[in-house]
């Protein structure tokens, strides 16, 4: 029968020594614990860190231990989502036989994969920018591009800003006393007044009254068609 205690207490003794300054004991009932893994430095001296804690559930080593990663450094999402699967699947490959050191060392190795991809990321994400700035400058030179359908929405807005523009000066002008409309004004502003000749005549009944004194009575005058030198708009002068 397996002696699961015995076989749990060993290994913190021998974590404890590999790990002397990142091993942290939190509990001992059940045994919690935390182990800080580091990467090795990149190209930059950059680094990331990741810190666990593994406990032990009772038929540890035949049942896998639990483990969260608890803070990191430098970590993206999907690095730590990365680094999750990576211990479950050593885990499952090491079921029956004591596992942390290798689950720390596959973690080890993962994070100095991360740290090697970091300048490849940076690079990328540099020529991203890049490429938008190119874009949004390559935008603004080309302007918009004028269709139909935008020409006619501009055609209309322009026209009724224009319309709402005048109306608005010639009531400034009116309100300021700067004198009457002219007649363009009061056509444009009343367009009634197309028609109130007509209405006059109509309001009048067509009875217009003539003064006949202002004319000469066309039996008076001396008209001679016939003759070839006949010109009548001479036909008022007086050769006496």
């Amino acid at each position: 029968m397996t002696d699961y205690q015995e076989e749990q207490r060993n290994e913190l003794e021998a974590i404890e020594s590999i790990y002397p300054d990142s091993f942290t004991v939190l509990s001992e009932e059940p045994t919690s614990f935390t182990i800080t893994v580091t990467s090795d430095a990149g190209e930059d001296g950059e680094i990331v860190e990741a810190l666990l804690k593994f406990t032990y559930v009772e038929k540890y080593p035949d049942e896998s231990p639990l483990w969260e990663i608890q803070s990191q450094e430098n970590l993206e999402e999907q690095d730590m989502e990365e680094v999750l699967v990576l211990l479950q699947q050593q885990a499952e490959e090491n079921l029956g036989m004591v596992m942390i050191f290798t689950l720390v060392t596959a973690v080890q190795e993962k994070l100095n994969e991360i740290v090697d991809v970091m300048k490849t990321r940076r690079e990328e994400e540099a020529r991203r920018k890049e490429k938008e700035i190119e874009e949004a400058e390559k935008v603004a030179f080309q302007g918009t591009v004028v269709t139909i359908e935008n020409f006619l929405a501009w055609k209309a807005t322009f026209v009724s800003e224009m319309a709402e523009a005048r109306r608005k000066k010639q009531k400034e002008e009116v309100e300021a006393g700067k004198g009457k409309l002219t007649g363009k004004q009061l056509f444009e502003t009343d367009h009634n007044l197309d028609t109130s000749d007509i209405q006059f005549l109509e309001d009048a009944g067509n009875n217009v009254e003539v003064d006949e004194s202002l004319f000469q009575d066309i039996e008076d005058l001396d008209l001679d068609e016939d003759d070839p030198d006949f010109d009548p708009l001479d036909m008022g002068s007086d050769e006496d």
